[in-house]
């Protein structure tokens, strides 16, 4: 496992821009798949964004394909999640996840695929 920060969460206006970031702490998570998830109250928590461990594939939920954009940076041992045309609907708490994959192109949507959480980063959208 490696431990997993978020940051980058805040309240804004529907039709805004956030970006979060995830960074491992103390290790290096460059062989890893990473995701980010979210969980509104009262839902269960649901798959946002992949990308493999290689940066060749990513993956969307349909829910925010052409407004949500996941990037990592080897180098700098960071991941991001460029989230833009906010909507109320996208008001959740939003996990970044890690699964070990050595080198490797796969994705991963299933919450069960991921072994390292991090704490969570509040979003709210306000129409």
């Amino acid at each position: 496992q490696v431990p997993l920060v978020e940051s980058g969460g805040g309240l804004i206006q529907a039709g805004g821009s956030l970006r979060l970031s995830c960074a491992a702490s103390g290790r290096s998570f460059t062989m890893y798949a990473l995701g980010w998830f979210r969980q509104a109250p009262g839902n269960e928590r649901e798959f946002v964004a992949a990308i493999s461990q290689n940066v060749a594939r990513t993956q969307y939920a349909d829910s925010v394909k052409g407004r949500f954009f996941i990037r990592r940076d080897h180098a700098k041992n960071t991941m991001s999640l460029q989230m833009n045309s906010l909507e109320p609907a996208d008001t959740a708490v939003y996990y970044c996840a890690a699964r070990y994959t050595g080198y490797s192109d796969s994705v991963h949507n299933r919450s069960d695929d991921y072994t390292s959480w991090g704490q969570g980063t509040q979003v709210t959208v306000s129409s």
